[in-house]
């Protein structure tokens, strides 16, 4: 085999990964944006390791279509404003798609520029208040249906090692740890779970008026959840501008309960392609 012959192979070698990192980019800054979950502010509809992909597609693109790149254990911190800032600031989208209620939505945080997930409650011009744990939007409350108990076991999950709260107190290790479970639907019909694990601070809140272009988030684990019940000024989420949305969250394709999505004996098969409510 001559010099050329594998100078020549090699260059083919590097076009080819060259193009399949561009394709790579192409799909995940304009149609789909691969998501783990990390916490479990959003149970029981995403558990801690669920992995989806996010339509961006839904409702159009912005500056926050741009994938961000936080890897810090490798010291690698890309975020979507150091490509795309120069769209930032009009909070305008091109094709925008307006968010339905009830819908699942991963955002950037207005402030951390961090991905969050959480469900969509309040739109422009709404007041959102919440009293003795129960939503009321434009002060009508959000119909209520108890629906039992969410059961876990309580030890660590995932790679942070997150211990869940539990509505029957502090339960040790590798026993049951149970929440309280609803099925709450908003004026629009959307039904979804959500859980409660006791009285806290964020059961009561002031009416929150929802500024034009913005929208107001919760999670489903309603006593687990940094939100828009809380402003950016306390380490909340505000109100979330509409060119900070990234895209919704329609499907569950892989769910692992372990530390790794290696660790195949922590696989959860029932999770897999699990449509998200």
């Amino acid at each position: 085999m001559t010099t050329e012959t594998k100078s020549g192979g090699f260059l083919e070698t590097v076009k080819t990964v060259v193009y399949a990192l561009l394709i790579a980019g192409v799909i995940r800054t304009l149609f789909f944006q691969p998501f783990w979950i990390p916490s479990g502010s959003m149970k029981d509809t995403l558990l801690i390791g669920d992995f989806l992909f996010v339509n961006k597609m839904a409702y159009g693109y912005s500056y926050a279509s741009c994938p961000s790149i936080y890897i810090p254990n490798f010291g690698i911190d890309i975020d979507a404003e150091d490509v795309c800032g120069m769209f930032d600031g009009d909070n305008t989208r091109l094709f925008g798609s307006e968010p339905e209620r009830g819908d699942v939505v991963v955002f950037r945080h207005p402030v951390t520029g961090r991905d969050f997930i959480k469900r969509l409650i309040g739109l422009p011009g709404d007041k959102v208040q919440v009293r003795e744990g129960l939503v009321y939007i434009n002060d009508v409350p959000v119909e209520v249906t108890p629906d039992g108990t969410f059961e876990e076991t309580a030890a660590p999950q995932g790679p942070h090692a997150l211990r869940p709260r539990c509505a029957n107190g502090p339960v040790g290790d590798g026993g049951v740890c149970i929440k309280q479970k609803f099925v709450e639907t908003l004026p629009n019909g959307v039904s979804h779970s959500i859980l409660n694990i006791g009285t806290q601070g964020s059961d009561n809140t002031p009416v929150y008026e929802v500024p034009e272009g913005h929208y107001f988030f919760m999670g489903d684990n309603r006593d687990n959840s940094s939100d828009s019940r809380v402003p950016t000024i306390a380490n909340g989420v505000g109100f979330v501008p509409f060119e900070n949305l990234v895209g919704r969250a329609d499907r569950v394709m892989f769910s692992s309960a372990g530390s790794s999505m290696l660790f195949f004996w922590t696989w959860r098969g029932d999770r897999f392609f699990k449509a998200i409510q």
